[in-house]
Parts: C-alpha cells; structure tokens; sequence
C-alpha cells in the first residue's frame, strides 16, 4: 500500500505536468548585427504582410519604417521602407496591409523591424502569409527601440524547445506511471 507521503508526491508531481505548459513564446531581441544585404535570388514570389498598430502607440508616427523577414536556410526579404506619410499607414489602432513581392522562401520564421524617428511607434503583430506555406504571426506589443533591428528568430529555437518541453513531459508521464504500477 502507498503512504499517505508518498501518495501526495506522486499526486502533486502528476498534477503538475498536467497543467497548461509554459508558454514557449519569445519575447522581441534586439539583434546587433543583422545583414540584410544577404539576400538569396531564388525565384520572385509574392508576400502579404499585416501589421497592425497598438493603440497603445502615438495616433500618427512620421517613423521610418523597415522590415526584413526570412526563413531557416538564409533566403531573405528586405523592404528598406514601408511608411508613407500622405497614406496614413502605422496609425494608432489601425491595421495595413502590404503585397509585397521578394525573393522565394520556405517557412517563414523571423521578423525583424527597424525604426527611425522622432515618435515612437508600437507594433501591435506582424503577420506574414507566403506562396507556399502556412501565414506566421509575430505579436509585438511594445515599442520599438529606435535605430536597431528588433523582433523574433523562431526559426531554431521555438521547435527545440517544444520538442524539448513535449519530450521530458512523457518521460516523465512514464517513470509516474511505472512507480504508481510498482506501488499498487
């Protein structure tokens, strides 16, 4: 027969792995050096972007702004400038939308934006649908760090750990399971 000790473990360490997970989501970087003159040639396909702007950021920005995104095997799409003044994009609370057209990539799995002014402006999220894969959203939510690259790189670390996460989590699903056959 199990003790009472040893019941309240088992039932403790069990119900633990059995809550929601951690979430796996990172949080923007800042990236030091980013070369956005490494651009692969491999075709011309097209892109939809969606940023949308936090009503948190100013109501109008005079901002320059900048994207470049890409996927894990080094093919790059780099748009110098997105902001135009006269069409009032990256207004506060306000959503827009660019076709845009770039060199062929896989799954796109980083963003990168760059700011350059004098007001401030907060992304709300990034999404990003391509010719050939599922579309990817980046949610930002918070202001840009002026005259920087700054944004996500899930292109190694977000699948290593959810592997990771999902991995230790049955491992340990199966020691419990096997004490608690061992127990009874």
């Amino acid at each position: 027969m199990v003790s009472k000790a040893a019941s309240f473990f088992l039932y403790f360490t069990f119900a633990s792995f059995l809550s929601p997970a951690k979430s796996t989501t990172l949080e923007p970087q800042a990236l030091d050096s980013f070369n956005v003159s490494y651009i692969q040639n491999l075709g011309l396909c097209s892109y939809t972007v969606i940023i949308t702007t936090s009503c948190s950021s100013p109501r109008y920005t005079r901002d320059q702004i900048s994207l470049a995104f890409g996927d894990a095997y080094g093919n790059q799409i780099y748009v110098p400038r997105l902001d135009n003044p006269s069409s009032r994009a990256f207004e506060g609370c306000s959503s827009d939308t660019f076709h845009l057209r770039g060199p062929c990539a896989y799954q796109i799995c980083y963003v990168y934006l760059y700011r350059s002014g004098p007001d401030g402006w907060m992304p709300g999220t990034v999404k990003i649908y391509s010719y050939n894969s599922r579309a990817v959203t980046f949610n930002y939510n918070r202001f840009l760090p002026g005259d920087i690259w700054y944004g996500f790189n899930y292109c190694n670390a977000a699948s290593f750990s959810q592997r990771k996460e999902i991995s230790r989590t049955w491992f340990v699903l199966l020691v419990l399971g096997s004490i608690l056959c061992a127990l009874s």
